[in-house]
């Protein structure tokens, strides 16, 4: 089953642009990987803060892979200094 993911991230106050960056940085690596048919990262045009991530995966074992990478632990680590709230993502599939 299809997966998608859903990520916000709203920067620590004088940090958009190092989010901003590690967000350029992570996204254009990840969409080579096995199982990844798509990802994008935005930013809010209302709040220059508020960024997210949307991804779609062939299936959850494949985001699993993902996750578990050490490039992907590393953003994670990295995005979690940069935010000010808890690391917050969301696993989606289809409504039918």
């Amino acid at each position: 089953m299809e997966l998608f993911i859903f990520a916000r991230f709203r920067a620590r106050m004088g940090q958009e642009e190092a989010l901003d960056a590690t967000l350029r940085q992570q996204v254009p690596a990840v969409r080579t990987e096995p199982g990844c048919l798509a990802i994008d990262a935005y930013r809010s045009v209302r709040d220059p803060r508020l960024f997210f991530i949307h991804s779609r995966w062939v299936d959850q074992a494949a985001f699993e892979i993902h996750a578990d990478l050490s490039r992907t632990q590393r953003f994670v680590e990295r995005s979690e200094q940069l935010i000010d709230h808890p690391f917050d993502v969301a696993r989606t599939c289809w409504i039918t």
